[in-house]
């Protein structure tokens, strides 16, 4: 048997690829090593913008083509980097003798010893992760996540009146109203929306073990927690960490991962409901020209895209459980647990930008038979055991009825029985009840038993 040509290892980069391709752009190597350059450039600009050791600011043209090393970062810089780092043996090392390079190329060599200067791997590692990570979820993550939760409101506003009949523990239950169900997701939701956009992306910038060591041993009449905070919290538009070990602590990405997760185990519960309203009938799927649903019966289409979403909720339910696990650890000073589990960031935000792409397209392919809701209500008159027992309690204390016990007469007439509308109209009437409670309940339906369902979604999700 031949060997393959070389393939794709993760279905991201390969079957999935153009669904993800976004995320590549930050949260890659190639990505994580412009970053880098990036980060080195801005802190020589800084350093020079402040006069450090008789330096002058850089004029503006001069910098602007230094920033090209980053700007213009592509396959020519991919290569060089890697070429380097099979010298070095880091890569942090190759990213410096990258910014080494361009600034010889522009003829400012005076300035090489000020690339990487006074910093450790994880000062220009931590500002990277953050940036791209920042970047990454910003552009595109959020997005489709927010993307998701309008067309989930849209729908919701869409059935609001749409009353179904609810099933609790599987079994039939008092009715709601379908968009009253979705809106339930839109509003839980939003909370965790709320709190990823008030993400802190924190990077430290304080030298070999956070103490900024080096920085006094070249210059200690230098405010170097100011001046490394300015740059992060300045050009790179960081929040800035000033108290760490080597490593940034890791923990706003703990934060950060966990309530993706969340957000994700909230849409994996939407896809499973909407998995089983379909299987009820109580959406139909709309047929894609040309799509095959099963190998051998013609006649179905599969709800593949709340299946696929589901599958890869999951996957990256728990790479997100990992990094805010692994994360958030380092043995004393610093041990580099963090460099291979932070690589795997690309891969759960992969996972969960492809189930937010299902989620989106396999909302867009339902349709919601209104038909179907009404005779599944009308087939349950029994949900109305709920109202009559309530009217008869609030008649028993208004001193309009001797009924001793509400729940058990209902709980006779309805446990395990199918009844229909004319068996509860006939049961009303018997009632030892006011008047005006006989004509509420006499005038009920399942279809009407909605309570506030349709009022509560108009109030809280209409923009």
């Amino acid at each position: 048997m031949n060997a393959l040509p070389p393939q794709p290892l993760s279905p991201l980069d390969g079957r999935y690829s153009s669904a993800v391709s976004s995320l590549a752009e930050h949260l890659s190597e190639a990505g994580l090593n412009r970053a880098r350059v990036e980060v080195e450039v801005e802190w020589l600009i800084h350093l020079t913008n402040n006069r450090l050791f008789g330096t002058s600011p850089l004029p503006a043209a001069t910098q602007d083509k230094l920033r090209l090393a980053y700007l213009d970062f592509g396959q020519a810089e991919i290569d060089w980097l890697a070429e380097k780092e099979r010298v070095t043996r880091h890569d942090v090392k190759a990213v410096e003798y990258l910014v080494r390079d361009r600034l010889s190329q522009l003829e400012l060599d005076h300035l090489a010893e000020l690339t990487h200067f006074a910093l450790t791997s994880e000062d220009v590692n931590s500002t990277s992760y953050a940036l791209t990570v920042k970047r990454a979820v910003t552009t595109t993550w959020l997005p489709a996540f927010r993307g998701v939760i309008e067309k989930l409101r849209a729908m919701s506003l869409d059935m609001a009146d749409a009353a179904m009949l609810s099933r609790t523990h599987g079994q039939p239950a008092t009715p709601s109203t379908m968009g009253k169900e979705f809106g339930v997701f839109v509003w839980r939701l939003e909370r965790v929306l709320a709190r990823i956009e008030a993400t802190e992306y924190m990077a430290k910038f304080s030298g070999a073990t956070g103490t900024w060591s080096a920085h006094l041993a070249a210059d200690p009449k230098i405010a170097w927690p100011n001046l490394t905070r300015e740059f992060v919290e300045g050009p790179l538009g960081l929040t800035f960490n000033p108290l760490t070990t080597q490593i940034e602590s890791h923990d706003w990405q703990a934060e950060l991962y966990d309530h993706v997760k969340h957000a994700g185990a909230i849409l994996h519960n939407l896809a499973q409901d909407v998995w089983t309203y379909i299987s009820l009938g109580f959406f139909t799927q709309i047929p894609v020209a040309g799509a095959t649903g099963s190998s051998t019966m013609p006649h179905k289409i599969n709800p593949i895209k709340f299946e696929n979403a589901e599958a890869n909720l999951e996957i990256a339910g728990g790479l997100f459980a990992t990094l805010a696990q692994t994360l958030v650890t380092s043995r004393m000073q610093r041990d580099l647990t963090d460099s291979t589990t932070q690589r795997n960031i690309g891969v759960a935000f992969g996972h969960s930008l492809l189930a937010l792409t299902n989620l989106s397209g396999g909302l867009d392919q339902i349709s919601l038979s209104r038909e179907t809701l009404l005779k599944d209500l009308d087939g349950n008159w029994e949900v109305l055991a709920e109202a009559i027992q309530t009217v008869i309690r609030a008649e028993v204390v208004a001193g309009r009825s001797q009924i001793s016990d509400p729940y058990a007469l209902l709980k006779d007439l309805t446990r395990g029985h199918r009844i229909g509308a004319e068996d509860l109209a006939e049961f009303v009437a018997g009632l030892d009840i006011g008047d005006d409670a006989k004509e509420r309940l006499t005038a009920l339906t399942p279809a009407t038993y909605i309570g506030l369902a349709e009022k509560v979604v108009r109030a809280k999700l209409e923009k």
